[in-house]
């Protein structure tokens, strides 16, 4: 089990994207807001392994999963 403290930098770092302040303001800005229909894993802008890290953290209530659903409410505003 992965006892590291996780962020939101954390969080794009497993994502595979930069995850400094700016760029997660700049990856807020450029993909919100997500329309409520849309499962934030099924959103347009996420690869393959990317939506199935988000499914699979969600799904087994993970490490990542509060993580995940604050993304969430950030894409959403």
């Amino acid at each position: 089990m992965d006892r590291s403290e996780h962020s939101m930098y954390t969080l794009f770092e497993q994502l595979g994207l930069a995850g400094s302040d700016q760029e997660i303001v700049d990856f807020v800005a450029q993909y919100g807001p997500l329309p409520r229909e849309v499962a934030l894993a099924d959103a347009p802008f996420w690869n393959r392994a990317q939506a199935q890290f988000l499914r699979e953290e969600i799904a087994k209530d993970g490490d990542w999963a509060e993580l995940v659903d604050e993304l969430d409410a950030l894409l959403r505003k």
